[in-house]
């Protein structure tokens, strides 16, 4: 007996995985996206500072370019500077 496949759909899923679920700034879940993306996945990637916290990257951008003189992690205070 053969079977013909006519049609199929794939499914994936993916998560971030990182040291919380949630963004310190704008507390959406880490594994939708950011206020400002519709849709999650490589366009609203996660960003580490070196002090170990992880934001979104569009609401670490946004924090940091409202900041003015020294940028700082919204968490621990700590200089932000990105983990390489």
């Amino acid at each position: 007996m053969k079977v013909k496949v006519k049609c199929w759909h794939g499914v994936a899923s993916w998560l971030w995985v990182a040291n919380d679920e949630n963004c310190g700034i704008c507390r959406m879940a880490f594994n939708g996206c950011c206020p400002d993306c519709k849709v999650p996945g490589d366009d609203c990637p996660l960003v580490w500072g070196q002090c170990s916290h992880c934001f979104h990257m569009h609401c670490i951008l946004k924090w940091l370019n409202a900041q003015h003189g020294q940028q700082h992690c919204p968490m621990c205070r700590q200089e932000w500077k990105f983990k390489e």
